[in-house]
């Protein structure tokens, strides 16, 4: 039976990961909007409506330790250059379970569609909606292969007071699923302290691929 990454990404977010045996597996894209990489430990899960024959090729062929070939920026670049998409960067993938009752922050809902953090938000995500406390912004909304997945974004005057933490601990109160994900950037320490301090755990690294 041909794999989806709904599954494969439900499986992680249980701690049931793909063989860490070195090789790749490929997926259809859950819809046209999303594609990309993630990297497991030693095993990569490739969701890109693309000639699989070739991203093995282009795989062996980058110069890397094959283990973390997949996210090499060469062979990023080469998708790029196949699919004519963009990409970010490389994200460290998280995620925690979501948790009961209100969450413990004062918040207050968006509606406001022209609200930048909203219209952004709906460039990657949807049924997005967003919440205000007193110096930060809360994101929720359906990403990647339908996962709920939380950004929390923090006023610079309101840093240093454990804003960033609430705000992440907040979405698991707030998400409408057991399994709330966000993604960090790895050399955002800050950001990947945050939500580790809120309780969500690494599950892998992920490369989204976004469309112009």
């Amino acid at each position: 039976m041909e794999q989806e990454l709904g599954g494969i990404l439900a499986a992680a977010a249980r701690g049931h990961f793909p063989p860490a045996d070195g090789t790749t597996t490929f997926v259809p894209q859950p819809n046209p909007r999303d594609a990309g990489v993630l990297a497991f430990t030693a095993h990569s899960v490739v969701f890109l409506d693309e000639d699989p024959a070739w991203v093995r090729d282009t795989l062996a062929a980058t110069d890397a330790d094959p283990l973390g070939a997949s996210m090499n920026p060469g062979f990023l670049t080469a998708l790029m250059a196949r699919t004519g998409r963009r990409m970010n960067c490389v994200d460290l993938l998280t995620c925690a379970s979501a948790l009961p009752g209100e969450p413990p922050l004062a918040l207050t809902e968006l509606h406001d569609p022209d609200h930048p953090r909203v219209a952004r938000a709906h460039k990657f995500r949807d049924e997005v909606r967003v919440w205000a406390a007193d110096g930060g912004v809360l994101v929720l909304g359906r990403g990647v292969a339908g996962r709920w997945e939380a950004a929390v974004e923090v006023d610079e005057r309101a840093r240093g007071r454990g804003l960033g933490v609430g705000l992440a601990l907040a979405a698991r109160h707030l998400a409408p699923e057991p399994v709330v994900w966000a993604q960090q950037s790895p050399g955002n320490a800050r950001s990947v302290r945050t939500f580790q301090a809120a309780g969500y755990r690494p599950v892998g690294s992920e490369a989204l691929l976004v469309a112009h």
